[in-house]
């Protein structure tokens, strides 16, 4: 496995303080791929309750004027979702980089960054040997590209805990949730071509 002197230290050896800058890179990558596709009806949208249930006085209940009330049992829903809401959380491009740096520090550290080349025909069984060969075959590996090809998208499509990534699509989530990244040179010169130098 490659170790942090082979890897770009600006990128690989950054200093790490504490995970509060990762954790609102996580939380913001999964705010911003969440849907929202709950939705409740309102009073006015559940069917039927158009007749009052029963008479103003006189029956000692509580006045209602329809059964699709909220406090009643079938009635709409109050506050509910309604399939409008946003649950996107902006994080701004220097942070961004900053925790994806962290977040690369911290694999590097492990010892969880492999640098290999990965070719493969288009055959699932050549990129298994990979990752056998690189002892990441029963874990979680991120292979980082520079560039997907359609033969590598059909190699490791049916590899099970494998996934594809371009360099320029790195995420804290995706660098977090491996247990092995494995990164192609090409893919490590783009990594360190983005993050190396701080963008103003």
């Amino acid at each position: 496995m490659a170790t942090t002197t082979t890897l770009p230290k600006t990128v690989f050896a950054v200093d790490v303080p504490n995970h509060e800058l990762l954790k609102m890179a996580y939380e913001a990558y999964l705010a911003n791929n969440r849907q929202a596709s709950a939705t409740t009806l309102r009073r006015g949208e559940v069917r039927g309750g158009g007749k009052k249930p029963h008479k103003q006085k006189g029956t000692g209940r509580a006045r209602a004027g329809s059964i699709r009330s909220p406090l009643w049992r079938g009635g709409g829903v109050t506050f509910g979702p309604l399939g409008n809401e946003n649950y996107k959380k902006q994080l701004n491009v220097k942070a961004k980089r900053t925790a994806i740096r962290q977040a690369l520090t911290l694999a590097a550290q492990a010892n969880k960054v492999v640098i290999a080349e990965a070719t493969t025909t288009g055959k699932t069984k050549e990129i298994a040997a990979f990752l056998a060969e690189h002892n990441t075959s029963t874990r979680r590996a991120l292979i980082v590209v520079d560039e997907k090809s359609n033969e590598m998208i059909r190699a490791t499509a049916n590899v099970k805990n494998v996934e594809l990534v371009r360099a320029m699509y790195l995420s804290v989530f995706h660098i977090l949730n491996a247990d092995t990244i494995v990164m192609s040179p090409a893919a490590l010169k783009a990594v360190e071509a983005w993050l190396g130098e701080e963008k103003a």
